[in-house]
């Protein structure tokens, strides 16, 4: 399925993810993440990677980028693109967390933009993650 994005938007996105990128604290990986969640209103949220001598504290900037808008007020409908990107060889997708809190967090088409400035890749969260559990799953008959 193409995913089709305005390119004024995609690029808005793209460069608010890049300078996001550049506040990454990764002295462990030394691998550059940023993100960012566009609202319809054209408010940015911009998130880096922020990782943590105890790995599993570590904080995804998909995630970042998420939590910061969500606890500005923004919900799934105010928001129209994310987009994440690396300073890796490859495109940098969404860890499985990342995905099954993207998967709840915004509508099922959003458009999420990848890119590590070389190449670039439009998708949404059912590409990402096919039969995510959900809400739904919690209730019973």
């Amino acid at each position: 399925m193409d995913i089709t994005v305005n390119e004024a938007i995609k690029q808005r996105a793209l460069e608010s993810a890049f300078a996001a990128m550049q506040h990454a604290y990764a002295p462990y990986s030394h691998y550059h993440v940023g993100a960012c969640v566009l609202c319809h209103d054209g408010t940015l949220y911009p998130g880096a990677n922020i990782e943590n001598a105890s790995f599993g504290l570590t904080n995804c900037a998909e995630r970042s980028a998420l939590f910061a808008a969500y606890s500005n007020g923004v919900r799934k409908a105010d928001i129209a693109a994310v987009a994440i990107v690396s300073d890796g060889e490859r495109l940098a997708t969404p860890c499985g967390a990342c995905r099954q809190v993207l998967s709840e967090l915004i509508d099922l088409h959003i458009p999420i933009i990848l890119s590590n400035g070389k190449e670039q890749q439009i998708l949404d969260i059912s590409q990402l993650l096919p039969l995510a559990f959900s809400n739904e799953d919690l209730h019973h008959a």
